[in-house]
């Protein structure tokens, strides 16, 4: 049965049963737990929270979930996965767990025929929570017989998020693959055999605070009995197609198929291969759904995440013999497996494809350039007559550079050296811990909205500011320090909930309208308007005067200026947007934005600066689209209409039934947005690009100035160009040219002086040679450079003097003070290499006076270090050390 089969079998057998099918949500949510959603369950924990009314006594969803935690087991155990598809059923105080057990028997034993999985009765086992005898007697009148139910604790047995709230109870179904695959005895005894593919929990307690998975007090029962379940669909789809682990089913099985293509070697022959050939699969795989969803290469968080596990892929591909990139073929089979049930993988390719492949590139360069750090690092390991990179060193390239140890370990092979693993492994362990303490450090329970839920069940605040910028309303609520009050009185702050409002609540990147709310005798200035689930407006105000009581009928009116360059700044955005896309090509996609009055901030996926031609240009467009005074239209539509039309939409972003799409000159520009806009594109006003700069890995921001702001900001250029050409005493449009005279009129006099400083510096030489030491057989000379000579200079000087010694044994040893920076050279000549002097090893000699480290070859070794004032005591030391080879 085909993965793409078994999910559509899931959902339709829960719609039977009368659940409503809930879309999945994005891998993305706003919740400040998690990177990624990890469960079937998260985008209904406002529901089991209790924090809002569901729509629905009962849903069904198949959602797109991610887990990292557990990345270096991927590939090696038959089950692990960084992206999966977890299928549930959920109850919100309806059923609970006579109907949740029946359910999921049913569907897993009824026959394919009957719309089931068929799997046979006699090879499921399943476990409950040590004390739940009620779900042992329910399964046992299923048929299940007692010799395959198993008690287990709450490690094992009960579910909670890891902090305070919803908990309860859970049974597990599991099934027997075989005594090939494992010893007898159940899920207890080996659960390599006995694969878990469905978790039923009964939610029903509240828990306290406490870290682990049974270290926590259980405070009492909910409300409300709920059922979250969730079934493993890459699981049950390894096991209905008869393969041996997850990475062999239909939907990753061709992915591998493709990576022996790409890399000449075979899976099923070795299993280090084998491993690897997993990841590329397994990452391969989440890499799409994750840049799908939005997510962009980066050095923390959700992009940190996404590169590594690109990295990873290249890593992987090189080590089975990749020559050549490989991303885009990757990417394409995954597109084609995953595109029946994630059709915006499809739609969105192109990018998709541009940033794994510009990733891929970066990647191959930083291997380029950890392959050099890592010859330096053998080179000096060489010299020291060591044979073992330290685990520091290891560490260094793999946290720093990105330097896979698998390839370290490799390169030291073919280097005849080894690499100190324990110690590398020691601190990957104190990395990960941090990590791990880190996450838990700013883990904590979810914001307590219960104080919102009356409000938020009473329905959505009307929002009346695409009409009106003043509409009288009722105060339903007024909310201080997170309690609800009956008045607010002068110089308190507050949280006001109106039935209406003209003021926009703070979305979609645009920032929040300023405003008043007045009644007889009353005022508060809003300061801010933000939204509780999307749908009521909260307004954080201040009294200035009087007293506002719950159930008043107040003014509420939007500061008309601030709303006039909000609307401006928001439709300056799309019209660079549009302009984006006609100059770099719809590649260049949305990947956030800040709007506010007089000026916006956009975000894009793209590969590299623009070019100053290419800011000029969208500049230029932006600007014609306003002075074409094209008319602004607003109307709403279903989601599939509004594709249709080719309304952009922003990635990852959940959007309703109904979206509300703004159409800017027709073709122009056309987007899914609830922001205010100006009426004709003319309102805008001027657009002023004020840079472009890199915010992550493939992703561009570009700021500009809209309306009377650029127009200020224009004025006090133009008096900055004034000031610029009074004092070169030319007309302004000459200053381009007169500047570029001066900066190479400059140029020309800072070669001259450069030439005059290397000859200064070179006539040194002479003097430097004669005051050569005698120390034995050899002649040192171990001196400070003057003051200011660079690295560069540096070691030409040193090469100068050690000609000037002739062919008898000579060392010379230069140190500098450069910027608070000390470089060094060393040099030894041919003859001094015979009596058994190396450049390194003098260099280790002085190194720790000037906190320096350095490497290159016996003749000569370069490098700096960070304190000068240690240059004296180096030169001691060095010169002790000349003095104990010469013996």
């Amino acid at each position: 049965m085909q993965t793409h089969e078994i999910r559509r079998r899931f959902l339709d057998h829960f719609v039977r049963a009368g659940h409503t099918e809930v879309p999945s949500a994005s891998l993305i949510l706003a919740d400040p737990n998690l990177l990624f959603v990890n469960a079937g369950m998260v985008q209904f924990v406002p529901y089991f929270l209790g924090q809002q009314t569901p729509p629905y006594a009962t849903a069904t969803s198949v959602q797109k979930c991610v887990r990292t935690l557990d990345i270096e087991n991927v590939g090696i155990t038959t089950r692990h996965n960084t992206f999966f598809q977890m299928a549930g059923n959920f109850s919100f105080g309806d059923y609970f767990k006579r109907e949740a057990i029946t359910l999921a028997w049913t569907l897993l034993t009824d026959s394919v025929e009957d719309g089931g999985y068929g799997f046979d009765p006699e090879r499921l086992w399943v476990t409950v929570y040590l004390d739940d005898d009620e779900a042992e007697r329910m399964w046992l009148e299923l048929g299940v017989p007692a010799d395959r139910i198993q008690r287990r604790g709450m490690a094992d047995n009960y579910w909670s998020m890891g902090i305070p709230g919803p908990c309860g109870p859970c049974s597990e179904i599991y099934y027997d693959r075989g005594p090939e695959y494992g010893v007898e005895g159940g899920p207890e005894a080996d659960e390599d055999r006995y694969i878990e593919i469905w978790n039923l929990v009964f939610m029903q307690n509240e828990r306290g605070a406490g870290i682990g998975k049974d270290n926590f007090e259980i405070l009492g029962p909910l409300p409300k009995q709920n059922i979250d379940t969730g079934m493993g669909v890459e699981r049950v789809a390894f096991l209905l197609q008869g393969v041996d682990n997850v990475y062999e089913t239909d939907l990753m099985r061709p992915i591998i198929d493709k990576a022996e293509e790409l890399t000449g070697r075979s899976y099923g022959v070795e299993h280090t291969d084998d491993v690897r050939f997993r990841v590329i699969a397994d990452h391969a795989r989440t890499a799409a759904m994750l840049i799908a969803d939005g997510v962009n290469p980066g050095n923390d968080g959700r992009g940190y995440v996404l590169r590594r596990l690109l990295r990873r892929i290249v890593r992987s591909a090189r080590l089975l013999g990749a020559e050549k990139p490989v991303m885009a073929e990757l990417i394409k089979v995954v597109t084609d497996l995953m595109a029946p049930s994630y059709p915006e993988l499809a739609t969105d390719f192109s990018r998709i494809e541009t940033v794994s492949v510009g990733e891929e590139m970066a990647f191959l360069k930083t291997l380029n350039t950890g392959e050099t750090l890592f010859d330096n690092a053998a080179t000096a390991v060489k010299s020291k007559g060591g044979k073992q990179i330290t685990g520091s060193d290891a560490f260094a390239l793999h946290d720093t550079y990105g330097f896979p140890i698998d390839l370290t370990l490799e390169m030291a092979a073919e280097a005849g050296l080894s690499v100190d693993e324990d110690g590398f492994r020691s601190l990957m362990a104190e990395q990960r811990k941090r990590a791990k303490d880190d996450a838990q450090a700013r883990k904590h329970a979810h914001a307590d909205l219960t104080v919102y839920k009356e409000l938020v069940d009473r329905g959505a605040t009307e929002f009346t500011g695409f009409d009106e910028l003043t509409s009288e309303a009722n105060v339903l609520a007024l909310i201080a320090d997170g309690v609800r009050v009956p008045v607010a009185t002068a110089g308190q702050d507050v949280e006001v909930i109106l039935d209406r409002s003209p003021m926009y609540a703070e979305s979609g990147g645009q920032i929040a309208d300023r405003g008043t709310i007045t009644a007889s005798g009353v005022k508060l200035q809003v300061n801010d308007v933000q939204k509780i689930a999307k749908k009521v407006w909260v307004h954080k105000a201040t009294v200035e005067s009087g007293q506002l009581t719950e159930g008043d009928v107040v003014l509420a009116q939007a500061d008309p200026a601030w709303r006039r360059g909000a609307t401006q700044g928001h439709s300056g955005t799309h019209m660079v947007h549009a302009a984006l896309r006609q100059i770099l090509g719809p590649n260049a996609v949305q990947a956030g934005s800040l709007n506010k009055p007089g000026y916006l901030r956009f975000d894009f996926n793209w590969q590299g600066a623009l070019s100053e031609q290419q800011k000029a240009d969208i500049e230029a467009v932006s600007n014609d689209a306003v002075g074409a005074d094209f008319p602004v239209n607003t109307f709403v539509t279903d989601l599939p209409n509004a594709k249709k039309m080719g309304a952009m939409a922003l990635f990852g972003e959940n959007y309703g039934d109904e979206v509300r799409v703004v159409e800017i000159g027709g073709p122009f520009s056309m987007e899914l947005c609830g922001g205010t806009h100006v009426e004709h594109s003319s309102q805008i006003g001027p657009i002023t690009l004020l840079g472009e700069a890199s915010v992550g890995s493939g992703v561009r921001r570009v700021e500009a100035f809209v309306g009377l702001d650029s127009y200020k900001y224009l004025a006090k250029e133009r008096a900055l160009l004034a000031g610029v050409a009074s004092s070169l005493k030319v007309p302004s449009d000459e200053v381009p040219g007169r500047v570029e005279q001066l900066v190479e009129r400059l140029k020309v006099a800072e070669k001259e002086l450069e030439r005059t400083k290397i000859a200064a510096v070179l006539s040194s030489a002479g003097t430097f040679a004669e005051q050569a030491e005698r120390v034995g057989a050899v002649r040192l000379v171990a001196a400070a450079a003057p003051e200011g000579v660079s690295a560069g200079d540096l070691r030409t000087l040193a090469t100068d003097i050690r000609g000037r010694l002739g062919s008898e044994a000579a060392v010379v040893v230069l140190l500098g003070n450069v910027e608070g920076k000390a470089p060094f050279v060393v040099t030894v000549n041919k003859a001094a290499q015979d009596l058994g002097f190396k450049s390194g090893d003098l260099v280790a000699a002085f190194g720790p006076s000037i906190a320096g480290r350095g490497g290159g070859k016996p003749e000569m070794a370069q490098g700096a270090g960070s304190d000068p004032s240690g240059i004296p005591a180096g030169l001691t030391a060095v010169r002790a050390r000349v003095a104990e080879l010469a013996g």
